[in-house]
């Protein structure tokens, strides 16, 4: 083994590394996620001033909004980069069918 190959702490990734770089890669994701903390954060404010409503169907309300904005973010990431990649792709003049 080479002294090039050795192992060292410094080239391992690190948590916030790992997570700067999925995030430029699908930024659609940390934004459905703090969309949903935020849902969460905003229905545990409201707990308190819930008025009659029973607080499993408040809890089932909040439960449904942070799941449409997380899913409705990835929707969203998933046809930006179908757009991306089938519609709008680098190198190919605007007529993407064309054979030139």
């Amino acid at each position: 083994m080479s002294s090039d190959e050795s192992w060292s702490p410094s080239e391992e990734d690190s948590q916030a590394s790992k997570l700067a770089r999925k995030s430029r890669d699908a930024p659609f994701v940390p934004i459905g996620l703090a969309g949903c903390f935020a849902v969460v954060a905003y229905g545990l404010y409201k707990l308190k001033h819930r008025g009659s409503q029973k607080m499993s169907v408040h809890l089932i309300h909040m439960r449904v909004a942070a799941q449409g904005f997380v899913v409705g973010a990835i929707t969203i990431g998933v046809l930006y980069s179908m757009y991306r990649d089938y519609i709008k792709r680098p190198g190919m003049k605007n007529n993407p069918g064309s054979k030139e």
